[in-house]
């Protein structure tokens, strides 16, 4: 099962059935997950033990609604199809990601896969053209194939991956690994340059920051912070036209203000699910607001519980203070559990900040680093039973207000910035 869903996370990324002309057409990701799944089914390692695995298939069903509530019934098998994929690849690698082992192997595929993908951006900014055959973008920024063919998404990965280098580099006892996890992590911030992504950009001095201040405290983060934006404000074009009026930014917050009154217009279900731009010219460019403006409240409140039940977990094994008193291996596990969930937190950090500015709510690579992390977490709980379970007949009541908060939020931050553009 699990080299099965390793090959489908390649399959993913990498992609060679969208070039290699031998591999075209052939349906390999489908055949690999359903393969994948079949084995998960007569598993022994199937686990539920998360709020995640009800929220997702929950969320799924509000997908399928939203369709149903503004009038096409055939729109909730559509849904079905695109989307039921990701909850099986969600299921199945959250099943084989719960010992530590397992977690490091992932990340070595993610970080590897991103390398990949960084390499051939290289290759575009030296020469114009990839090895897929893809060029650059018109406005000289590299792309890939298939889910990455935008920039941005090229952006949204590496930042997400990024954090599980510098993990691999500080995990690896070998010199020459070391040295070969720093160089991937360098690949990775200079592709993340090479997309001239505002977004990804921004993600990666989220995750420098959010590391800085667990290591440091708030004020060397946030002093180091503005250090770092004004470094990438001289190094991107881009990045020097970060301002709510410059006409891209504008553009994106007029999105998302159409999409605060689509949710508005429809609160429960939201307009249905894909059918923001029948509404809007441009997408929410903003996967919270897509979220809520396409599936309503009940969809955002499932699909932010979802996302905020990562970070809480992750908060937790950084926070939680064993009652006992451990023996030094003992003492040596917990510091590895620690590590191993800051990296994942960073990890993210830079995929959620990035998607702050991104239409990814959907994205499959999103439910395949939620399941890494839901997957590690049964893990820690079973190496460290002190570390509290999680349930949603405990919790639900919390995600009501922190959805009502989380609209308003939005909305307020949409508000500030149309008077200030």
């Amino acid at each position: 099962m699990f080299p099965l869903i390793l090959l489908y996370l390649v399959l993913t990324i990498v992609r060679p059935q969208d070039y290699m002309p031998m591999l075209v057409g052939v349906p390999l990701l489908p055949v690999v997950l359903m393969l994948s799944f079949a084995c998960w089914l007569i598993s022994h390692a199937k686990t539920f033990a998360a709020p995640q695995f009800l929220l997702l298939p929950a969320f799924l069903v509000v997908l399928m609604l939203s369709q149903v509530t503004n009038g096409w019934s055939g729109g909730a098998v559509d849904q079905l199809a695109k989307f039921g994929p990701t909850v099986i690849a969600f299921f199945v690698f959250a099943a084989c990601c719960t010992n530590q082992q397992r977690v490091i192997v992932a990340m070595v595929v993610f970080v590897l896969c991103s390398i990949v993908l960084a390499l051939h951006g290289v290759e575009q900014a030296r020469t114009g053209l990839g090895w897929t055959g893809v060029p650059l973008s018109d406005d000289g920024r590299i792309q890939y194939v298939g889910i990455f063919n935008d920039p941005n998404d090229l952006g949204l990965l590496f930042a997400a991956t990024l954090p599980m280098a510098f993990f691999l580099r500080q995990r690896s006892s070998n010199n020459l690994l070391r040295w070969f996890w720093l160089a991937g992590a360098a690949l990775l911030l200079y592709g993340t340059y090479l997309t001239n992504s505002r977004g990804a950009m921004l993600a990666v001095l989220v995750v420098a920051g959010v590391y800085v201040w667990y290591r440091r405290g708030i004020v060397t983060a946030g002093t180091l912070g503005i250090i770092g934006l004004a470094c990438m404000k001289m190094l991107s074009s881009r990045m020097q036209e970060l301002d709510a009026g410059e006409e891209s930014a504008f553009g994106r917050v007029d999105a998302w203000y159409a999409g605060m009154h689509m949710f508005l217009s429809h609160p429960l279900f939201g307009i249905g699910a894909g059918n923001f731009t029948d509404y809007n010219d441009l997408t929410a460019h903003n996967s919270f607001v897509l979220v809520l403006a396409e599936t309503g409240f009940l969809g955002f409140m499932l699909w932010l519980a979802f996302v905020g039940y990562a970070f809480w977990m992750m908060l937790t094994v950084l926070r939680h203070k064993p009652e006992a008193a451990m023996d030094p291996e003992q003492s040596k596990h917990w510091q590895d559990e620690q590590v191993m969930a800051l990296a994942l937190l960073l990890s993210l950090c830079g995929l959620f900040a990035a998607a702050f500015f991104l239409s990814r709510s959907y994205m499959i690579v999103l439910y395949l680093i939620a399941a890494l992390v839901t997957g590690y977490y049964i893990g820690a709980r079973q190496r460290f039973p002190g570390l509290p379970a999680f349930s949603l007949s405990n919790d639900w009541w919390r995600w009501v207000p922190a959805t009502m908060g989380s609209i308003v939020g939005l909305y307020v931050l949409v508000a500030v910035l149309l008077r200030t553009a």
